[in-house]
């Protein structure tokens, strides 16, 4: 089996296996991270095979889901892949950009090890932000039972991935501030940098609206 056939096998269990997720971490998710990394990789020297396995990837079972685990994704991609022959230089890469790819909180930084996992992170992040991820946001939010705003509650600086995990009642709106609006200044290359300026203004721009909404002001 060639690299072609085992990202499409893989595409094609990916779309069976998230198709209808009801949180903004579906099959189509997953689609546009992907299409955004080989878009980028077209301007920096990587290894596609990697870059393309590890997007399609990289939300195969998302630590949200599982009680904070972020091992579970990592170990079903491992099994996908072996089933499937793939070199273990390639499944090891693949599986640590899948560990270190997620957002961990605001107050930590991670740093990616290679131009793959770079690409990849900035894949997912460019999905977080902008008008998608402005409905994302509000999809996830409604999933799981979170409040569109609440005032009484400012949003918090996350120090380490165990206290970002524990963020609970926190509201879509304060996920913003916790999160998205973060990530244009966290993107890894170039071409996620330069992508990322106009969703910024974008949600920058929705969340003035909501605001002066809010107050019931025109």
């Amino acid at each position: 089996m060639n690299n072609e056939q085992i990202v499409n096998q893989t595409a094609d269990y990916i779309k069976t296996k998230l198709t209808g997720e009801g949180s903004g971490h579906d099959w189509w998710h997953i689609y546009r991270v992907w299409k955004n990394a080989i878009n980028i990789s077209k301007h920096e020297q990587v290894d596609l095979f990697v870059v393309e396995l590890a997007a399609l990837l990289h939300d195969i079972s998302d630590w949200k889901f599982n009680n904070g685990n972020d091992d579970v994704g990592p170990q079903l991609a491992r099994e996908w892949l072996e089933k499937l022959s793939v070199d273990e230089n390639v499944i090891s890469h693949v599986c640590q950009i899948m560990k270190d790819a997620s957002f961990k909180g605001a107050g930590v930084i991670t740093n990616m090890k290679t131009t793959e996992g770079m690409i990849v992170q900035d894949a997912d992040r460019l999905d977080a932000i902008g008008v998608i991820g402005i409905a994302r946001a509000f999809t996830y939010g409604g999933k799981v039972g979170r409040p569109l705003h609440d005032p009484e509650k400012s949003p918090k600086n996350h120090e380490s991935f165990e206290d970002y995990k524990k963020f609970g009642d926190v509201s879509t709106v304060n996920h913003f501030y916790e999160k998205l609006l973060l990530l244009k200044e966290r993107m890894n290359t170039a071409t996620a940098k330069k992508i990322a300026e106009n969703r910024h203004k974008v949600m920058e721009r929705f969340l003035a609206e909501f605001f002066q909404e809010w107050e019931g002001k025109d």
